[in-house]
């Protein structure tokens, strides 16, 4: 039987089935972003409206909402990681910070947010995410997260010399260990959901990058416009097979 809190959370159960999903989105963020700033030539900073109007109407709508809705959950998840992926790369970029900058800067941003929501709400587990202000600070967190996840994905790929592949393979890498840990140790699971959750992103912005990069860069030079249609459609399939529920999530004391 599923119980009252079952109902009431409103974001999907953590499983395999999440994280494959959740990858996909980032990639997509990834692809998507650089299409309409690079591709269409619309730049950052127009990008960056563009995706961040969007991004909050669907945040609006997610919290306006009575229950668990997987689509509008997922459209909003997509929205978050393609103004992450603009909002990155104008900070980086046209601000001049750089990567390491960028990627400081947000990881304060991202430890702020979560130290905000604690003091708030006295948690911050996924758990909590059924009142309006937990859902404000989630979706915030999440924003911060995508971002931060982009310029670290860039950083590593762009000013290292492990390039997009090398970077994917590292960051699929962490999150293998931090399965493990998951499942091995006892660390606490609400800490290794938000670092597992962060490292998803420049995971996506890496095989994005890999995917649409030119050849000479380390990339595989497909179309933007269709790599990200392809993992658009990729999306639709696994939501629509995959069983979509609240999650019930571990109630761990707060961290």
């Amino acid at each position: 039987m599923i119980d009252r809190d079952d109902v009431m959370t409103k974001v999907p159960a953590v499983t395999l089935g999440f994280w494959i999903i959740k990858i996909l989105a980032t990639t997509l963020g990834e692809t998507g972003g650089d299409t309409v700033t690079m591709t269409m030539g619309l730049g950052y900073l127009v990008g960056t409206a563009i995706f961040a109007a969007l991004l909050i109407g669907l945040v609006i709508a997610q919290i306006a909402a009575d229950r668990f809705r997987p689509w509008l959950y997922w459209a909003t998840i997509i929205a978050s990681t393609t103004a992450g992926t603009t909002i990155a790369d104008f900070a980086d970029r046209s601000l001049g910070i750089g990567y390491a900058g960028g990627s400081a800067l947000l990881l304060g941003c991202v430890i702020a947010s979560l130290a905000a929501w604690r003091m708030v709400t006295g948690s911050v587990s996924v758990a909590t995410v059924r009142t309006p202000r937990a859902e404000a600070f989630y979706w915030l967190t999440i924003t911060f997260s995508q971002t931060l996840g982009t310029a670290l994905g860039d950083w590593v790929a762009d000013d290292t010399s492990l390039g997009y592949g090398g970077g994917a393979l590292l960051f699929g890498a962490l999150i293998v260990v931090l399965a493990l840990a998951y499942w091995r140790t006892r660390i606490s699971h609400i800490a290794l959901f938000w670092a597992a959750f962060i490292l998803t992103r420049p995971l996506g912005a890496t095989v994005g990058d890999f995917l649409d990069k030119p050849v000479a860069d380390g990339g595989l030079a497909f179309n933007r416009s269709i790599a990200s249609a392809l993992l658009a459609v990729a999306i639709v399939m696994l939501i629509s097979v995959i069983p979509q529920r609240a999650g019930r999530y571990p109630c761990e004391a707060a961290v």
